[in-house]
């Protein structure tokens, strides 16, 4: 799609041709596609012609886009790109299907009412034994799978946490569909996130989602438009099952008589 914003942008005030130019540039490891080389960038032009059937794949292997199309002026010319340089300007924001092969997922459960009255004692225990909010846990479980034990995603995630095969093996699941296994490992791999991303439960949610790697390439919550989906759904439902669970309990202090002198 941005690609064929660029295009158009870059001619648009020019006479109509049938290529167009749009440079790809890497910078600390990343890519971004711009109508003019990017300072500070390695760039590299490429010919866009009009009349191709499909349009090239500039981004690498993933196949992926920025979100976001910047406009600056530069060099008395007025530039758009995918990176914020100094003095950009927000023209667009846009979100794309995930690219095949990554495992982001809008999620089999649909937003609906808070469901605490499902499998109470495996959340219970999976959240005390991590330290992960119930709340938490349950929004996950509830925007995967809706809490069915035998679900199975197009993308092969399985069961109440739709954790992929590989996940599963990292957490020594031996079942996929037990809903004991599949909550405790679950709330195990949510620890891990959660510690990885500071608390911020955004990040949490969306590297669940479409996996860290993505997180870690763009930076932030990818612009799958499955991701950023779920990242909504999940943040619902978690207001939804705080609400319904209560506040926490506080953790009783120690009598003064107790006290040690």
């Amino acid at each position: 799609m941005v690609i064929a914003v660029l295009a158009a942008l870059v001619l648009s005030v020019a006479t109509p041709a049938q290529a167009r130019k749009v440079y790809r540039c890497v910078r600390d490891g990343t890519v971004s596609l711009s109508t003019a080389p990017e300072p500070g960038s390695r760039c590299k032009a490429r010919e866009i012609d009009d009349n191709a059937a499909t349009l090239p794949n500039l981004w690498g292997r993933s196949g992926a886009v920025s979100g976001t199309l910047y406009q600056r002026e530069q060099d008395g010319k007025i530039v758009y790109g995918t990176r914020k340089l100094p003095g950009s300007v927000k023209v667009l924001a846009f979100t794309v299907p995930a690219p095949p092969g990554e495992p982001a997922h809008v999620g089999l459960g649909e937003v609906g009412p808070a469901q605490i009255d499902r499998y109470p004692k495996q959340f219970r225990a999976a959240a005390r034994a991590t330290g992960v909010d119930e709340a938490w846990l349950r929004a996950i479980a509830h925007a995967e799978s809706g809490f069915d034990a035998n679900a199975v995603s197009s993308k092969g995630a399985q069961g109440v946490m739709q954790l992929m095969p590989a996940t599963s093996r990292e957490y020594g699941v031996v079942d996929p569909f037990s809903s004991a296994q599949s909550i405790d490992a679950g709330a195990r791999h949510l620890r891990v996130l959660t510690r990885r991303y500071h608390d911020d439960l955004t990040l949490v949610a969306a590297a669940y989602n479409a996996g860290i790697g993505a997180v870690t390439r763009y930076g932030g919550v990818p612009p799958y438009a499955e991701t950023q989906a779920y990242v909504a759904k999940v943040q619902v439902l978690h207001e939804r099952y705080r609400t319904a669970l209560g506040p926490k309990k506080p953790i009783a202090a120690r009598p003064a008589s107790a006290a040690v002198p």
